[in-house]
């Protein structure tokens, strides 16, 4: 029997090896067509208002914002949706974006369609201290009403409790900060000649909805 000769058979093993490698490698660095969840991750960081958008939960009540994402083709669709006004009823107003996603990781928007967007939202509300009179009456008496508080230190945490922002109170008490949808917690900080701090408020907010209003309530500790 005739043996091949160390050419031939040095190419019967690289070919194969070259075909499999060519296969492989894709753009991107990968070595596989992307998953559902990686075309998910890429399509929400097209733009900032996606931030913090989960998988559409059929069963949650009042979901105002989601995402959902189905095979086409080699490739993928991701739907994502903003929802705003009255949510719990089914939201009165709504935009969504369609994007494609091919095997490689390339993303397309082919289309956006809704109601026009309202722009960034976030949280707003004024900083006060009370009592200011030390005998409260019925009627109120205007003249003993809470009075704003000046430099009021407010941070913004995530519910793990990690710091996303922090604001102080303006000249009327007033502060605002631009957020992304989501679930947050602010946490007053002592401010001096009151006692005590004024305590911790949970609160959420919705892509495209008008800001979460909040009062911050002070201890004068006039009594």
């Amino acid at each position: 029997m005739r043996r091949p000769s160390g050419r031939s058979t040095a190419l019967t093993i690289i070919g194969p090896l070259l075909i499999l490698a060519a296969c492989s490698r894709l753009p991107g660095g990968t070595t596989a067509p992307i998953t559902a969840d990686e075309a998910v991750q890429l399509v929400l960081g097209q733009q900032d208002r996606f931030a913090g958008i989960e998988s559409r939960d059929p069963n949650l009540i009042g979901q105002s914002s989601w995402y959902e994402v189905v095979e086409a083709g080699t490739g993928w669709e991701v739907v994502v949706r903003i929802g705003w006004g009255d949510c719990p009823a089914g939201c009165i107003s709504e935009h969504r974006w369609i994007y494609a996603v091919s095997g490689e990781g390339s993303v397309t928007l082919l289309r956006d369609e809704g109601d026009e967007l309202l722009g960034p939202t976030g949280v707003r509300g004024s900083v006060s201290a009370g009592p200011t009179c030390p005998v409260v009456t019925d009627p109120p008496d205007p003249d003993c009403a809470d009075r704003p508080v000046v430099g009021a230190v407010l941070v913004i945490t995530d519910p793990d409790d990690v710091e996303i922002a922090r604001v102080t109170s303006g000249a009327n008490g007033e502060f605002s900060v631009d957020l992304p949808s989501g679930a947050y917690r602010l946490v007053p900080q002592p401010v001096d000649g009151l006692m005590g701090t004024a305590a911790p408020i949970e609160f959420g907010v919705e892509a495209e909805s008008p800001p979460t209003e909040l009062l911050v309530s002070y201890d004068t500790g006039i009594r």
